[in-house]
């Protein structure tokens, strides 16, 4: 199973270049190339994906991955969860700030 964090990023890399290799999507993603392959097949098999052969350059010979219709959707409501995941993420880290200059403070004060 995509986490929504790797679903998100996967589906933003390739909308933003579809031609990049299967090899540059895991370097991006700094994920395994069989995981990445793992990865596209699960896009490609839910109809979020699709991949053609591309042959007119003849320096590189692979797929050019294009996010569906369906792949649309399913990106924006994996970045609205995953920015609302963020947002939680940095309220948190946000409160635990204002604790730690709290109690960094009480330990200036008493010294």
């Amino acid at each position: 199973m995509l986490s929504d964090e790797l679903r998100y990023r996967l589906l933003k890399l390739i909308n933003e270049d579809p031609e990049l290799s299967q090899r540059d999507l895991a370097r991006e993603l700094n994920i395994s190339l069989g995981k990445t392959n793992y990865c596209l097949r699960a896009l490609n098999e839910k109809g979020l994906i699709k991949a053609r052969n591309f042959y007119e350059n003849p320096l590189r010979k692979g797929y050019l991955y294009f996010l569906t219709p369906k792949g649309i959707e399913e990106k924006a409501r994996v970045t609205m969860k995953f920015l609302k995941t963020k947002l939680k993420e940095y309220e948190e880290l946000e409160n635990e700030i204002t604790l730690l200059k709290e109690e960094a403070s009480k330990i200036i004060q008493n010294k």
